[in-house]
């Protein structure tokens, strides 16, 4: 159950590209960002009807830099970039957790966590269509924003609450709430959904965003940030499936071979984590 918890997330927000490439491309990315929030949030209110039981000051920064900074230069490169192209940028998300564990916090990377994470990225690599046309910005973009949510990633597990569903609820309100006056100077009046454009919007307020990152949070408590940006190469697998599916993009050998090393990379991470909690366990049954 847990392992199926950690590997929910990524597979869902896999389906971002998709959603947006079928319904949602008439949207500007920022006020996109906004609906992708704000409705999220306000949906798991209802459910708790509460303030937050976490310090306000950290709610309002993984607000801003998981939400409204993330969904906003996400978006930009989802708009801008092949589902395939997105998707290997941000696969690096557990190199750049390891490093930033390792630079900030002294945390010296297992062995098996890195060849997982060099490994995975090699297998989302081969995924990349080559005729890919890559644009500087929109590649920027998708790099900055693998960067925030390693930052926001790590603060969560820092910050580690019980509260998960006042945390994403809060996060997505703040965050949607701060994006609003961003989104009115860099795209104009808001630009409220047609009909027409509700199927997407509806997946992605809520599976995509609203119970995505409820588990996000979740899973964090349970793997650690490491393990579960890990898990996070099924993202862009999932991405690149669905394009290929619904919206006719095409997989030759080599990006079929990828995605046999990612998923190999999540195996090799998964023993390293069963590894870990035999050894955690056995310490445990010492010192009792």
């Amino acid at each position: 159950m847990n392992i199926f918890l950690g590997l929910l997330p990524p597979v869902l927000w896999g389906s971002t590209y998709a959603a947006i490439g079928l319904y949602l491309t008439d949207i500007p990315s920022i006020w996109l960002a906004f609906w992708r929030a704000l409705p999220a949030g306000l949906i798991l209110l209802l459910m708790i009807r509460r303030a937050p039981r976490v310090p306000f000051k950290r709610v309002a920064v993984l607000g801003f830099i998981n939400i409204s900074l993330f969904f906003s230069f996400l978006l930009i490169g989802a708009y801008r970039l092949p589902g395939g192209v997105a998707g290997t940028l941000g696969a690096t998300l557990p190199l750049q957790l390891i490093l930033i564990q390792w630079l900030v916090f002294k945390k010296k990377p297992a062995v098996k966590a890195l060849m997982a994470s060099i490994f995975g990225l090699i297998g989302v690599a081969l995924i990349l269509n080559p005729s890919a046309d890559l644009d500087p910005i929109g590649v920027a973009a998708a790099l900055f924003a693998t960067f925030l949510i390693a930052v926001a990633s790590i603060l969560m597990y820092r910050w580690k609450s019980d509260d998960v569903i006042g945390l994403a609820a809060w996060q997505l309100i703040l965050g949607g709430v701060f994006l609003f006056p961003i989104a009115w100077v860099v795209s104009g009046p808001i630009v409220i959904p047609s009909v027409e454009q509700l199927p997407g919007l509806v997946w992605l307020v809520g599976l995509n965003t609203a119970l995505g990152y409820v588990v996000m949070i979740r899973a964090l408590n349970i793997f650690g940030a490491t393990t579960f940006g890990i898990f996070s190469l099924l993202n862009p697998v999932t991405a690149v499936t669905l394009g290929v599916l619904f919206i006719g993009e095409n997989l030759g050998g080599a990006q079929w071979a990828g995605i046999a090393i990612v998923l190999g990379s999540l195996l090799l991470n998964q023993v390293r984590w069963h590894n870990l909690r035999v050894k955690q366990s056995k310490l445990k049954e010492r010192v009792s």
